[in-house]
This record gives structure tokens, sequence and C-alpha cells, in this order.
């Protein structure tokens, strides 16, 4: 059974995302040939379906309609590694580097973010296995541990590092017990929508939006089965092409992906110390997310973000096979003590990337529509921040989130192709070697200079 491994880890792994492949909710219809709402969501991911149900909740009585061009959680929510984190600015790093003056209303308003997701998940009796155990982060060479502040309270050296979670790879990092959670995410998704629908929410799958157009005081929606007149708008389609001409350079997908092993035994799971209801990541540029699944699987991901040349989404994409041997290499290299392991699925999904690592915001159609996109890898938690945000600004109301300033100020844009295309590999090459030497080149420096990055 060993021999080979972990080369021969993935025989007979299936390529489906492991949060979908089980029993799913009925398929709900596509919307009749005309409606009229008080608000149109379009999308049913994270940031649609929690715009849905906070309008419903905010102001009980909204005829609200939601549209999804496939079906609910077929996408980046239904395919994420379930980390549902307090974090709306990728992390402490980048939120203090962009907006020092605000971080720290950030990080509380992020922290009120993640208990309103706990609640609303208790609340509905949503059932996805929803566990707030923390978040190790680890360093893996010698180089990382600097950013660790190993001289501060609360480092962990290695050995301390070690009795969490055993890997003889780590040298050491901290654990947060507080700021990051674990869901099934499409079984949250799921639950967002039928606790939308009993809100009196009107949720449709299979209607695509054709075009969308100002008029007057309303926005006139096409899609595939008819038209939809509607007094606000929110827009939710992350990673997918935008009907705004505005925010089509705002973000690139990429595309990351996971492997999930067979379920652990006892002595497998007591191998490696790992108290199931906490994540891991190391910290690499190039970095990977791990978990444990509500069966004992290793959930498995990140490492290999790929862009592909003109923002492309070919199915051929998605069954990257060099990628995830990689994946299963380092997988071997972490947890050598799992030696035999098999992987039974493997996919991918895309990330909605921006400039600046954290979702963004604006309007159109003189304040009718609202957007929201840029998420970067976090929108399982800050996608019910966003969400509030777009309501706030469809509806006028001025609150402490509309007067942020990471909500006020665009990002800049990526570059048009080829130079998009060329940047992005020029960037991922040079992360790449600083996590070998330690060291970010010219072209990285510069980058940090203009406030821009790309990340995994």
């Amino acid at each position: 059974m060993e021999h080979g491994w972990p080369e021969d880890a993935l025989e007979g792994s299936v390529f489906r995302p492991l949060w979908l492949d089980t029993v799913r909710p009925e398929p709900r219809g596509a919307l009749p040939a005309d409606f009229e709402a008080d608000l149109l969501v379009v999308g049913g991911g994270f940031t649609g379906l929690w715009s849905a149900l906070r309008a419903v909740e905010r102001r009980p009585g909204t005829r609200v309609v939601l549209i999804e061009a496939e079906s609910i959680a077929e996408h980046a929510s239904g395919r994420n590694g379930g980390f549902c984190s307090a974090s709306i600015t990728h992390g402490e790093g980048n939120g203090r580097r962009r907006w020092p003056a605000e971080y720290e209303k950030l990080h509380e308003l992020g922290m009120r973010n993640l208990d309103g997701i706990e609640e609303t998940v208790e609340r509905y009796g949503i059932d996805c296995a929803f566990a707030r155990g923390g978040t190790l982060a680890v360093a893996t060479r010698p180089h990382e541990l600097e950013g660790f502040e190993p001289d501060a309270p609360g480092f962990l050296d290695a050995a301390a590092v070690r009795e969490l979670v055993d890997s003889p790879t780590y040298l050491g990092g901290r654990y947060d017990p507080d700021e990051g959670a674990l869901v099934d995410p499409a079984r949250l998704a799921w639950g967002l929508a039928d606790a939308a629908e009993a809100l009196g929410v009107r949720v449709a799958e299979n209607t695509r939006l054709l075009s969308l157009d100002g008029k007057n005081d309303e926005v006139l929606a096409t899609t595939s089965t008819g038209v939809i007149r509607a007094r606000k708008v929110v827009l939710a389609t992350n990673a997918f092409p935008s009907p705004l001409r505005r925010k089509r350079l705002a973000v690139v997908p990429v595309f990351d992906y996971v492997l999930a092993t067979e379920p652990l035994t006892d002595d497998q799971l007591a191998a490696i110390k790992w108290n199931p209801a906490m994540g891991v990541a190391d910290s690499g540029n190039q970095f990977h997310y791990y978990r444990i699944t509500p069966d004992r699987r290793i959930l498995w991901g990140g490492y290999d973000a790929v862009y592909h040349y003109r923002r492309s989404f070919s199915p051929q994409h998605f069954d990257r096979r060099a990628t995830f041997h990689t994946l299963a290499k380092n997988f071997a290299a972490t947890f050598p003590q799992l030696r035999g392991i098999r992987f039974t699925h493997r996919w991918s999904g895309v990330i909605d990337t921006s400039t600046r690592f954290t979702a963004f915001y604006g309007t159109a159609h003189r304040g009718r529509t609202a957007y929201a996109a840029g998420f970067t890898g976090l929108g399982v938690g800050a996608s019910r921040f966003a969400a509030d945000v777009m309501l706030d600004l469809i509806w006028g109301e001025r609150t402490e989130r509309t007067e942020l300033e990471m909500v006020r100020k665009r990002p800049l844009p990526f570059p048009p192709e080829p130079f998009a295309w060329i940047g992005i590999q020029i960037t991922r090459w040079s992360l790449a070697r600083a996590d070998r030497g330690g060291r970010r080149n010219l072209w990285l420096r510069t980058l940090d200079r203009l406030g821009l990055g790309f990340d995994s």
C-alpha cells in the first residue's frame, strides 16, 4: 500500500469538492418570466446569501429576490477550506500596513462580525459543524521566525507548537484561540439560503443575469428567464465577470487547489496530536492551509495559486494534476508519520483577488446598485461584513462601516493583458524565490511601495 507514496497517494481520488460530495438540497426553480422586488441580489455565494438575509433582518418586509446562475454553493462558497476568519483585512500585517490609523477599529469590527456569524448559526440552527477553535500559524523555515516576534509574549517554540500539532517541519508559531472558526462551507451556504427563505426571500437557481441597466428610479435586470425590476441591487458575482465595466479590471480570478485524505484512524489522529477544532496555516508567501473535517479527514490546500491568461475560466484549468502532486508531496513532508494515507478527493475553486488582498466596495446607477469583490481567499467570514456595507450604501445609511477608509477608497486595478499575466508570473516567481531565501527582490519591494501585491 505504501510503495511509491506519496506519488501514488492520488490514485483513486475523485475530482469533486468534498463539501459537495453529499446529499444536496432539492434544487430551487428558476425565477418566473418577470418579477418586481425592492432588492435584487445577484449571486448565490456567501456574499449574496448574507446580503439577502441581512436585508430582511435589518428591514423586515423588504421584498428580496436572490438569483443564482447555477446552484447555491456551487463555486467558491462550496469549494473553500471552511476557514472562517475574523479578519476583514487579510491579516493584521496587511491591515496595519494599509490602514494604520483605523486598524484597531477594523479589528474590532471583524471580531464583532465573527460573533455575528456564530450567533446566526445558533439562532437559525444551521447544521454546518461550526467550531470556534482558533488558528495555529507556524513557521517552517528559519527566516520566517522573525515575523512571529520570538521575544514577545505568546510565541511558541518548536516543541510547544508540536504539542499542538506534531510536524517535524515546525520551527515555531503562534496560536490564536479567538479569531478563527471552522465550518462546513457548503452546509453554511445552504443553511443561510434556508434562513433567508424562511424570512420571505425568494431564492431562484438557474437564473443567469444577462445585463443590468439603471432606468429612472429603478434598475432593470435582464435574466435568462425574463426581466426583474428592482429598486435596489446588490452585485455579489465576486470573481466572475461583472456587468459593470468599472469593476472588470479590479479583480483577477486565481485558481486554488485542495486535497482531502481518507478519514484518519484513532492512531493516526493521536500521532499528530491535533485538536480537530483548530485550523493551521504555514507562513510562506506560497502557503498551505489545512484542517480536520467533521469526518476526520485532513483537508490540505493552498500553495500553488494559479492565474491564467485573459482571466480564463476554462474547464481545463480546474483539474491541474501537477499542482495536486505538488500538494501531495508537501503533505508527505509535513506529516511523514501518516505515510501511506490516501487522498480521496481533489478539487479547485476560483479566488477573487484584488491588489490590496481585501474586499473593496462601490456603487453604480446613481447609488441604486452596490457591489463588493476582491476577498482574496477570506470571504467565508468577510462576506457578512461586506453585505452590511453594501446595504448601508444602497440605503444611504451613514454608519461606522461607511466611514472607513477601507470602504471609501478603491484599490488600484490590475493592468490589461498581456501586462497582467506578465506581472503576475514575475510576482509568483519572486514570491517562490523569497520563500527559499527569505529576501524580497527588487520587484517585490517595488510592489510593496506601490501598495500592490499578489498572494496565494
